[in-house]
């Protein structure tokens, strides 16, 4: 179905679109309802966990490369914030977190990707801080709605940065965050698919080079800075405001770019900050690493 589509039947029967996400997930696989949500609210509790691991541990990837970025944005005197950004804040802190604790190994939610992880809970949790009357059941239904919006991405594009780019990934990443963050907020599903596609087209082109190969650079802070555009879309969506192409159209522009877009800056590591001259540094540097941790024979 498209986006304009589960809007309508949305609509029509009085629903969000996280409700409908759990009918329709329901109809397709056959398992009760009270089964999947069980799930959807264990991924929550995961997503809770992951934030709070990473702003507690002090653990720097295996590479060296990334960690401790989330407990300095929370540890930052006010003098040096932007004033009145306690939502952005939080958001970009916890993105940071769950980021760092995928590259160190950690358990996270991958929403949708691994690379793109922090996106969702970031912008979730700040919210649900930040708004008392938000529950986890609230969230539950917010995290349906957002796999709904990205089930539609993947079938009508992508949601692989080797195939098309960090736009797949972090871009859909922040549409699906600024759908739930919409729903969170009482928006109207048509107000959710229009977040979905302010956001992806904050994002569209967005390539994936990550440097000597792996989910750190520019990775973690990507995923703080694509939960600054999941907020300022809603932040859009819910006044009102439309994205003038039509949401499944940009869905398909967005596959259009996915497929022009080199193999270089598609997560071959040959492209963009992967090839810039620190990057092949960093790269060097981690294939040292890895030489002398293997046994001498």
């Amino acid at each position: 179905m498209t986006l304009a589509e589960l809007s309508e039947r949305a609509a029509r029967e009085g629903i969000t679109l996280g409700r409908l996400a759990v009918i329709l997930d329901c109809e397709e696989t056959g398992v009760p309802e009270d089964v999947l949500l069980a799930k959807v609210r264990e991924m929550v509790g995961v997503m809770r966990s992951s934030i709070k691991q990473g702003l507690l541990s002090d653990k720097r990837s295996r590479s060296g490369l990334s960690g401790g970025d989330a407990a300095k944005v929370a540890g930052a005197p006010d003098s040096r914030r932007l004033p009145g950004n306690s939502l952005l804040s939080k958001a970009v802190t916890y993105a940071l977190s769950v980021a760092e604790v995928n590259a160190s190994m950690g358990k996270i939610v991958a929403a949708p990707t691994a690379g793109s992880c922090g996106v969702i809970p970031g912008t979730f949790f700040a919210l649900a801080e930040m708004d008392t009357s938000c529950s986890d059941d609230d969230l539950v239904e917010g995290l349906c709605a957002a796999g709904l919006i990205g089930e539609v991405i993947g079938e009508k594009a992508s949601l692989s940065g080797a195939q098309a780019g960090c736009q797949a990934e972090c871009g859909a990443a922040a549409a699906m965050a600024a759908a739930g963050l919409t729903q969170l907020r009482g928006g109207s599903p048509e107000d959710c698919i229009h977040a979905a596609a302010l956001a992806l087209k904050g994002l569209m082109g967005l390539v994936c080079d990550p440097v000597a190969g792996l989910v750190e650079i520019p990775c973690v802070k990507r995923n703080a800075t694509s939960a600054a555009v999941a907020l300022s879309a809603a932040e859009m969506a819910l006044a009102g405001v439309r994205s003038r192409i039509p949401p499944d159209e940009v869905i398909s522009a967005m596959a259009q770019v996915g497929r022009a877009i080199p193999s270089s800056l598609r997560e071959t590591a040959q492209g963009g900050l992967a090839a810039a001259p620190t990057g092949l540094r960093c790269a060097e540097m981690v294939q040292g690493l890895e030489d002398e941790r293997q046994p001498h024979r």
